[in-house]
């Protein structure tokens, strides 16, 4: 395809890898302008990613304490579902908070971009806003407010149904963005986008693997942070009973789902690899080809297209292979004959992402998703033996484990990222191609560090938070009981 076609700046390929000899101070700046507009937009949405998964996946753990409660008529259900759901609350907070103003950065930072894709992102994200964040939103308030207004059946169906809704939320983001993975169902017109069929859109391939393992990703995170907690109590010796049920039912989440996303995470490599080649191979940096592929454990150098060679690793023989295609004796391309067959197809350019962040995003992912289920295994072990709360350093270990999961999520949205570069939309638009020209290097640098200072605060309000009322004794009686809401300031 001739990018210049869709837009007359794509005629000036990968100009946000370096400054070519000739080229003057305004495209200088561009790139600046470019480079800062990437990293004010991943410090937004990776920021606003700490607190997705946890909201996915601590609510509907926080349902089922309320429907143990309402089944059972164990007020020890009814205490962990009012101490759980205050956690919930402030992370849902402050999530939206730091959600809202990613969606501004397109028109103000990517104007090219929006212009390109407005025809195909405004369905999702639409939906998205109106259907499902309201769905979330409404039936949240309705449930932190409606305990003494509505019947105990009907109060228990609206963080059923808030819960829904976090999940369609999820889903209808992730098909926005998994259209810039691998675009279907569109047309181009005047180097713009439109949507040609919704149904190829929202069940595209790369949208529904990646829907499910941001899901798992949440519950796990979810149902870690509930375990991890629990063992902080038994620690202290404090309100072990209770927080024994509160263990249970995140080990028996916890165990299962942590093993099915490893499971899940392989098979989104295998589609991942049929849709964009050079994002595996730069996250394993094999440079050429190879049947069977290896996979590094661990590796110094060989990040570069200068350094191709590592000078130390420990290898898995046919592992790679195995990850990406689903056989130990198939083919992988490398990037060396990805970048030849892509400059082929695109033109002349370097299709080659930043191996090294691909590399070990890829790694951290993989490793600290490994981390937590071999802690929730052992958990489960004690728990089976009736040592689980008396295990002072399994207990420390569940606590610090409390992070893995968040470093998984995080880590696996860099690689999602970073390893499509330099498109923003895959084969379709560049990055250097889609920022708003008329912004000036200041001004984004400017609003850059004013995100910062206020992430920074929120930051330290989130764990302030969170660790406050992680700390704290479940309300125990009656009129304790019924005073969620002021638990949360601002609710």
């Amino acid at each position: 395809m001739d990018l210049g076609r869709l837009h007359p700046r794509a005629l000036q390929p990968n100009q946000h890898r370096g400054l070519a000899p000739g080229v003057d101070v305004n495209s200088a700046l561009a790139i600046t302008s470019v480079d800062l507009a990437r990293m004010q937009f991943a410090t937004t949405s990776l920021y606003h990613f700490l607190f997705v998964p946890l909201t996915l996946g601590l609510a509907p753990l926080v349902a089922v304490m309320q429907t143990l409660w309402h089944r059972t008529g164990n007020d020890a259900w009814l205490r962990l579902t009012k101490f759980f759901g205050t956690l919930l609350l402030i992370n849902f907070a402050i999530g939206v908070a730091t959600g809202l103003v990613q969606e501004f950065q397109f028109g103000m930072n990517w104007s090219v971009y929006s212009t390109f894709v407005g025809d195909v992102f405004g369905a999702p994200l639409a939906i998205e806003g109106l259907a499902a964040f309201m769905l979330e939103a409404t039936f949240l308030g309705v449930w932190v407010f409606g305990w003494d207004r509505l019947s105990p059946r009907l109060h228990l169906a609206t963080i059923w149904i808030a819960a829904v809704g976090m999940w369609l939320s999820a889903y209808f983001i992730l098909v926005a963005n998994s259209w810039m993975q691998r675009p279907v169902g569109y047309q181009l017109t005047n180097g713009r986008a439109e949507l040609t069929s919704i149904g190829a859109l929202l069940t595209n391939t790369f949208a529904l693997h990646a829907w499910l393992h941001t899901i798992l990703a949440g519950v796990t995170t979810g149902s870690m942070l509930v375990f991890g907690v629990a063992c902080w109590h038994f620690a202290r010796g404090r309100d072990v009973e209770m927080f024994r049920k509160a263990a249970l039912l995140a080990l028996i989440v916890l165990v299962p789902v942590s093993a099915a996303n490893l499971a899940v995470g392989s098979r989104f490599g295998i589609v991942t690899t049929d849709y964009q080649p050079m994002k595996i191979a730069a996250s394993e940096a094999l440079w050429k080809t190879e049947q069977p592929a290896a996979f590094s454990l661990f590796q110094i150098g060989g990040f570069t297209q200068d350094d191709q060679t590592p000078s130390f690793d420990i290898e898995v023989p046919g592992l790679l292979s195995f990850l990406a295609t689903g056989s130990f004796s198939s083919e992988v391309k490398g990037l060396n004959d990805t970048q030849s067959s892509y400059q082929r197809q695109y033109g002349r350019g370097n299709y080659i992402p930043p191996v090294e962040v691909a590399y070990w995003a890829m790694r951290t992912m993989a490793y600290a998703g490994t981390l937590v289920f071999v802690v929730a295994a052992l958990g489960a072990f004690l728990y089976r033996k009736r040592r689980l709360e008396n295990t002072r350093w399994f207990n420390r270990v569940a606590v610090v484990t409390i992070a893995f999961p968040f470093i998984a999520a995080l880590s696996g949205w860099v690689l999602t990222e970073v390893g499509r570069q330099p498109w923003i939309v895959q084969g379709l638009l560049r990055t250097a191609d889609a920022n708003s020209p008329t912004v000036s290097t200041w001004t984004v640098g400017a609003s850059l560090g004013v995100f910062i200072g206020l992430y920074v605060v929120l930051g330290v309000a989130d764990f302030v938070l969170m660790r406050r009322y992680a700390r704290i004794d479940p309300p125990a009686t009656e009129p304790e009981l019924k005073e969620l809401p002021s638990l949360v300031p601002g609710f």
